[in-house]
């Protein structure tokens, strides 16, 4: 029986990875404004994703003004003089469609899922917020009124909500990935309108951005439409200098404490990360996947299953534009001292530190990772359409759709090995207790 279930998983394994050879097709461009374009076809649904990656994040932010880029998230649904407030969700919707946006440390994203026969639509709605969206009064002070009670709802008021902003405050000391995009109220409150105005005139620009287009589409009817509405939209004049700070490394070891309206004591390791697209980061990432994916997983079996000491254990790799965060986290089961469970911790960092995974474990990890990719080439065309985005801005290479993977299966064991003893340092590191307020004066 045991050599059947073997035998079912290889089989299935191997279909996984059969699978990965449907190439993700796609054909890019330049608009003469510098607008790149990229276009997927595809036919098995009748819908479109229209999508615009905006190259500006928190860490464009000056320390005065953090939110910034989460504010824009935010105002550019506000309208245009073609566009009434209110209306961008209506046009949607109201055709079959679904929008929203996100914003992250290094670019914000907007997006409309629609039925393909309304892709001039969703064209017609990103041009005019490249063009000349609406900033006002009313609007940014019903924004400024949003994004504090979306703060208070998802971070100040929500158990660990705060630990986010935690861990990279403890991260970074200078580089501006030392806050989060969600910014401070106070800044966002005391931003004037031409404040705002200067940073959509510098950052929401056709040549800082990329508009990727994944679905039921015609390429080349679709490049006229693309020229239609976006060929006129001047390019930005102001010019963009990214962030150019190097973050001093961790020297020893830092432990801190913070209290919080939380339960359960939490246990967070912090650590630093190459940038992406290194080589080191794709062994750094492996190392998560190793220590926290699924039950079986390194640290799910040390201190969850074995020693029943958390109610959660993880970790997680922060991949960014510039160097990362990387993060062993748990929450404590009831009456576990958080000392113990990081101990637990440092055993499992130590193993994995001290010699090469067994080989089994290796192709394991490794078939992980090729079903990861999997699931990306045959997810929404939202998420292919994102994917190819992110691959040209932050690699330059929208083509690593396809063949990221390699880079995964060039990484040895060995790698490994050398990538936890780098990275994993219980030298550079924060040791972060995020305990209960009730416990405060314990210590």
């Amino acid at each position: 029986m045991r050599k059947f279930i073997l035998f079912l998983i290889v089989f299935l394994t191997a279909g996984i990875i059969s699978a990965q050879t449907n190439k993700i097709e796609f054909t890019e461009f330049d608009l003469p404004n510098g607008l790149h374009v990229i276009l997927h076809e595809d036919h098995s649904t009748p819908i479109v994703a229209i999508s615009v990656l905006y190259h500006v994040g928190s860490k464009d932010e000056k320390p005065d003004r953090t939110g910034f880029a989460h504010f824009f998230e935010h105002l550019m649904f506000e309208g245009s003089p073609n566009i009434k407030r209110g209306e961008y969700f209506k046009l949607v919707q109201s055709n079959g469609g679904a929008l929203n946006a996100n914003t992250s440390f290094d670019r914000t994203f907007y997006y409309e899922v629609l039925p393909s026969n309304q892709l001039e639509l969703g064209l017609w709605l990103e041009s005019e917020r490249m063009l000349h969206l609406k900033i006002d009064s009313v609007g940014v002070e019903t924004q400024r009124k949003v994004i504090k009670e979306e703060k208070k709802q998802r971070f100040d008021n929500q158990p660990y909500g705060k630990l986010f902003e935690e861990i990279f405050k403890h991260a970074f000391k200078v580089h501006p990935y030392r806050w989060t995009p969600i910014g401070s109220d106070q800044y966002i409150d005391k931003a004037k309108i031409s404040e705002f105005m200067d940073f959509y005139k510098k950052y929401y620009v056709p040549n800082n951005a990329v508009l990727s287009i994944s679905g039921d589409i015609d390429i080349e009817k679709t490049k006229e439409l693309v020229k239609k509405y976006f060929g006129d939209i001047p390019k930005g004049t102001i010019p963009i200098e990214r962030p150019h700070i190097v973050e001093p490394p961790l020297k020893g070891e830092t432990v801190d404490t913070v209290y919080d309206n939380v339960q359960l004591p939490a246990i967070i390791q912090i650590y630093r990360t190459p940038a992406e697209g290194t080589e080191d980061s794709y062994a750094v990432d492996m190392l998560a996947t190793l220590l926290s994916d699924g039950e079986s997983s390194w640290l799910n079996k040390t201190i969850k299953d074995k020693k029943q000491e958390a109610l959660y254990v993880g970790a997680f790799n922060m991949m960014l534009e510039d160097p990362g965060v990387f993060a062993v986290f748990a929450i404590a089961n009831l009456g576990v001292p958080p000392e113990k469970i990081n101990n637990d911790m440092d055993s499992v960092i130590a193993k994995v530190r001290s010699g090469l995974i067994s080989e089994k474990e290796f192709e394991k990890l490794r078939n992980k990772i090729k079903s990861r990719f999997v699931e990306q080439n045959v997810s929404t065309q939202r998420a292919i359409a994102e994917a190819l985005a992110n691959y040209y801005v932050y690699y330059g290479d929208a083509n690593l759709i396809n063949t990221e993977i390699e880079r995964y299966m060039k990484v040895t064991r060995e790698d490994l090995l050398k990538a936890a003893q780098k990275y994993l340092n219980p030298n550079a590191r924060v040791i972060l207790y995020y305990l209960p307020k009730k416990n405060e004066g314990d210590k």
